[in-house]
């Protein structure tokens, strides 16, 4: 994506989670990776949303919403309300039950064929990048690793106008990936074989991709 249009869509996916209803409540967004580091073009735009829980339970509208869609969880694991409005984004995972990162992903990048990558967690993003650089390194997954060169853009209701401006202006310096790995505690060998791994996993990927995490 060239640079401008790809901000450009960060902006608009901004005013669509500050204006319209959710599925489930959304605490904050950054993005992370080539848009974080002022590269032109983005070969993909990484997103990263913090979700909180739905914690409200409508039993008639899970029943409704399996008799009409085979979904469960409507009104459980994503709100009845969101449902309601925007059916065409329900979303179920492999056992029937309503995803709230698939149907984020649908509500957000709804054409499906643009180059973005939609992480979403209970977790705030430097939180999750310790997390997942941990358990990476545990089980030698180094394509799971999170790239720790992030900006937040979005918490609890409010942008950062300012911090989009930097964006914009390419004025926010980052190391490398492996050098940003290293600062979170990876030896120098490991944070370069990570690099490797996540660069080569990234450059597979084709069209929209989301990934549900849970920390």
């Amino acid at each position: 994506m060239d640079r401008e249009a790809a901000l450009d869509r960060v902006e608009t996916l901004l005013e669509t989670v500050e204006s319209e209803p959710m599925p489930v409540p959304v605490r904050e967004v950054w993005v992370y990776g080539d848009v974080a580091l002022g590269l032109d073009p983005v070969d993909r735009l990484d997103v990263y949303v913090t979700k909180d829980l739905h914690m409200r339970g409508d039993a008639d509208a899970e029943a409704a919403f399996v008799e009409s869609h085979g979904i469960k969880g409507v009104g459980k694991s994503v709100s009845a309300e969101w449902a309601r409005e925007f059916p065409e984004h329900l979303r179920a995972n492999d056992n029937g039950h309503a995803a709230p990162e698939r149907c984020l992903a649908a509500h957000l990048l709804p054409s499906g064929d643009e180059p973005i990558h939609l992480e979403v967690c209970n977790a705030p993003f430097d939180e999750n990048v310790t997390q997942r650089l941990k358990g990476a390194m545990a089980r030698e997954a180094y394509e799971q690793v999170l790239d720790p060169r992030g900006v937040q853009l979005w918490a609890d209701g409010r942008r950062a106008e300012e911090t989009m401006e930097k964006l914009r202006g390419g004025e926010l310096p980052f190391p490398t990936l492996s050098g940003a790995l290293e600062m979170l505690g990876a030896d120098e060998s490991v944070a370069s074989e990570a690099a490797d791994a996540v660069r080569a996993y990234r450059e597979r990927q084709q069209g929209a991709s989301v990934r549900g995490d849970v920390v």
